[in-house]
């Protein structure tokens, strides 16, 4: 089976399958002058709740939802993990994650024996880009490892402004966790949202005329709890102090997405760029944010853990102001900016992602997936349709799930159509269904690679019903 190669043979190899027909619905853009631009924007934590065009009314998000107004909401859009690293890795690569065995956070740099980071047998969408022509930089969270091999700059970005783990300070000092340009650590006294837009901004001034992908991954709005001043004073009729950060946090990243947007109209290059925003995973209870309707938080597999805002832009290509409901899930972008690129997915070794433009643009029906699959430690899911067959973390158990072995007695269905909520199990009224979904999740689960590394400490974050913020 073919094993896709590391850097730089990567680079040559696509080079070389740039020079192809391009594959897909590359066609959409055609008759463009340029290639399109590529911004991904990732936040960090986010409540499913928490933005104007879910309903969040004590938080205004006026930029982020102009991302929907102007492009498609995708109303049942997902991630492949529950938890920050896997689900990059997923996104990066357009494959679960559980495939290369990133099937947990890596943890911090201490094993200097055996690092921890995304398989150096994966291509990563910068990759795939820089082959075709494109200017790659990346701001923000990496947290895909630490050794030289792993970092942003190894791994396919010409440019890297940002921090290496799983969280940073916003503001003052940052221990072990330096802001790094490139490979250097430099001195950062900004507030952090606000230096990755500083950065941002940058980027798109320097390559506005050439083809470019920027990758911007916010740590907003995950702990630690910390906002400046400026973002505070805007929420003071909000009680709750974490609540008040929280929404602070997010005014702050919703301001900068905002910056670049508006960036993008001022050199010219809105209508030629394409434009996805996801969050990593669901809000933990520890920000307070509001996964509602949603049952659970982020680190379950509940739809509180795996579904996500997931917005997508690109004026004068896909429509505006529309409402996609098919579920659609992270590892779909990388097919669907190759196909908007020129861009070949035939060398990857098995892609799970699917080209989205012909779906959004509405000339192809249907759902782009017949299923969705999730595995996490103890814990798994499968969504078919609108079922969804579950076995996630139990608030009425001291302890949840224990690590270990995946066991699926004691799972769950649910349909997500008349129960958002997962709130009515099913599983006795529908046994054909039960052992249906049963049995596609087993098929999936006996391709997938163990896991590479240890499952981190049990989450804190246990399931409860959350508050109505």
């Amino acid at each position: 089976m073919f094993r896709v190669l590391p850097s730089p043979c990567l680079i040559a190899c696509l080079s070389l399958l740039a020079a192809y027909a391009p594959w897909g619905n590359a066609e959409l853009h055609a008759q463009s002058k340029r290639k399109p631009n590529i911004i991904l924007i990732v936040a960090d934590d986010l409540g499913y709740a928490d933005i104007g065009v879910h309903g969040c009314k004590d938080i205004p998000t006026p930029h982020i939802d102009s991302i929907a107004k102007n492009g498609i909401r995708c109303t049942s859009g997902y991630v492949s993990g529950p938890y920050c690293s896997p689900t990059r890795a997923g996104l990066l690569t357009g494959r679960y994650q559980q495939r290369f065995g990133h099937e947990f956070n890596p943890g911090p740099p201490v094993d200097a024996n055996k690092e921890k980071g995304l398989s150096l047998q994966e291509m990563t969408l910068a990759q795939f880009l820089r082959g075709l022509g494109y200017r790659t930089g990346m701001v923000g969270k990496w947290h895909l490892g630490h050794t030289p091999e792993f970092l942003p700059t190894a791994r396919g970005f010409e440019e890297y402004f940002g921090f290496l783990g799983g969280a940073n300070q916003y503001i003052g000092k940052r221990g072990n966790q330096p802001i790094y340009r490139g490979t250097k650590p430099v001195e950062e006294d900004e507030y952090l949202t606000d230096a990755f837009a500083r950065e941002a901004l940058a980027y798109i001034d320097k390559h506005k005329k050439e083809p470019f992908f920027l990758y911007l991954t916010f740590n907003a709005v995950h702990a630690p709890m910390q906002a400046s001043e400026k973002y505070l004073k805007r929420f003071g009729s909000i009680q709750d102090e974490t609540r008040r950060k929280y929404a602070a946090m997010l005014s702050a990243m919703d301001d900068a997405i905002g910056q670049v947007l508006a960036k993008l109209r001022e050199t010219g290059i809105e209508d030629d760029t394409l434009i996805f925003f996801i969050s990593d995973n669901g809000g933990p209870p520890v920000n307070a944010s509001s996964n509602l309707p949603l049952r659970g938080w982020k680190a379950s597999t509940w739809e509180g853990g795996v579904r996500v805002p997931f917005l997508v832009q690109w004026k004068g290509t896909l429509p505006a102001g529309k409402l996609y409901d098919e579920p659609v899930i992270q590892l779909d972008i990388l097919p669907t900016v190759l196909a908007a690129t020129g861009g070949k997915t035939s060398i990857i070794n098995k892609i799970d992602g699917v080209d989205l433009l012909p779906y959004l643009s509405g000339k192809k029906a249907g759902a782009p997936h017949e299923a969705l699959y999730w595995r996490f430690g103890a814990q798994m899911a499968i969504r078919m349709g609108d079922w969804k067959l579950v076995k996630a973390r139990d608030p009425d158990t001291k302890g949840g799930l224990k690590k270990g072995e995946l066991k699926l007695e004691g799972a769950q269905l649910f349909n997500l159509k008349d129960d958002i909520g997962e709130t009515k199990d099913l599983s006795k009224k529908h046994p054909d269904k039960m052992k249906e979904l049963t049995a596609a999740w087993q098929r999936w689960n006996e391709e997938l690679a163990p896991p590479a590394w240890a499952a981190p400490a049990a989450a804190k974050n246990k399931d409860k019903k959350p508050q109505q913020h």
